[in-house]
């Protein structure tokens, strides 16, 4: 893995030396799309990370309710992924999925308007935090329960390939999802059937409070495929270029009709979920957590790449903090949704007996006490 973000950028060439080979220049020469690409990941990281605080802000605030799980410190893995994708690709994940639900296109909006259970919001205010659904963008879900996405996204590689579609779906998971029985019955499944999927761990290193090391006997998951053989690879997830390169070549493969795993090892620089106040970890991994933090990492090289410099930083700064702050005003003046529209979306397409009784309402009306009269 890269120990620090890299540009994937064009060089000069010196003359050739007395050995016949030529030297790079010593200043690389960054082509404009490159540059528009890498200051439009730095963008995207610092939305996620200005919008994820501000999540935070206003869950303490009782605006959220239910669980809230932040993707702050994934931000390069989120950014990296997302970009590797076609608007065809589908994409199922789990309940850490704000920054994944704003890279595919979905309006910050919408997303933070969800978070606060508003009519407004991308599942009309029914699903909050964990459950992200738009079908336009084939966001086909957060999923609450550990590895519930794992085997429908499968089922969904599975119909792109009995109708010989060109799409691919990527699916992502925490690192402690792989030690359930659906993780492996899937991967099985998808080498056998040479489905078009690329699964993705985000190993943040913790399973919640405990660390890969101590809940997996092969800790190095990308090894896992092999049972399969299945390709898989490993990659930095504090380096966007890194994440976007390893994903283009794990949807190519996908696409060609293999499936393949990819690690993505990143930092979890909050609690499992905002409430969770991590007292589990040390202040001395909580420093090196902190030094290593993708978002500032990234800006620290492009200002030493010439690609940006501090005064750009701060405007793209600015502009993230906004789009935040519009975000959550656009949620507290959504309404909240009819209680009436409660079971609209529980199926599809409608179900024999299926039951709409609200909280406190009994299964069947109470039989009607018959009347035998004052003397009987």
């Amino acid at each position: 893995m890269s120990t620090r973000p890299r540009t994937a950028v064009a060089t000069k060439s010196r003359p050739s030396t007395a050995s016949g080979r030529s030297t790079p220049d010593a200043q690389p020469v960054v082509l404009p799309a490159d540059r528009e690409r890498l200051t439009g990941f730095y963008r995207q990281m610092m939305l996620i990370r200005r919008f994820e605080e501000r999540a935070a802000r206003a869950y303490t605030q009782a605006l959220i309710g239910g669980y809230c799980h932040l993707n702050l410190g994934e931000e390069a893995a989120v950014v990296g992924l997302m970009s590797a994708l076609r608007p065809s690709d589908y994409l199922f994940t789990n309940y850490r999925e704000h920054g994944y639900a704003i890279t595919r296109g979905i309006h910050p909006n919408r997303v933070m308007a969800e978070l606060y259970g508003r009519s407004d919001g991308v599942s009309k205010g029914w699903g909050g935090s964990m459950h992200m659904f738009d079908l336009e963008k084939r966001m086909l879900g957060g999923y609450g329960i550990v590895g519930g996405q794992i085997p429908l996204a499968t089922g969904a590689a599975l119909a792109i390939d009995y109708r010989d579609g060109d799409e691919i779906v990527l699916c992502t998971m925490g690192d402690g999802t792989t030690n359930i029985g659906a993780f492996h019955e899937s991967l099985n499944i998808a080498a056998l059937w040479n489905l078009p999927i690329v699964y993705v761990i985000i190993n943040n290193r913790l399973g919640m409070a405990t660390t890969v090391d101590r809940a997996s006997a092969e800790p190095d998951l990308y090894k896992r495929a092999s049972a399969y053989r299945m390709a898989s690879d490993r990659v930095d997830g504090l380096d966007p270029v890194a994440v976007f390169e390893a994903a283009q070549r794990a949807v190519a493969m996908a696409r060609s009709g293999k499936p393949f795993l990819l690690e993505v090892v990143t930092e979890r620089l909050r609690g499992h979920s905002v409430v969770d106040p991590a007292k589990y970890r040390s202040d001395e991994e909580m420093a090196l957590v902190t030094e290593r933090d993708p978002v500032h990492t990234f800006a620290a090289m492009l200002v030493a790449d010439g690609l940006l410099d501090e005064q750009e930083l701060a405007k793209i700064d600015a502009e993230a903090t906004l789009q935040a702050t519009e975000a959550a005003a656009f949620a507290e003046n959504s309404p909240f949704p009819d209680v009436s529209t409660l079971f609209d979306y529980t199926y599809a397409t409608p179900v024999a007996n299926d039951s709409h009784r609200l909280p406190g309402q009994p299964l069947f009306e109470p039989a009607p006490i018959p009347d035998y009269g004052v003397n009987r």
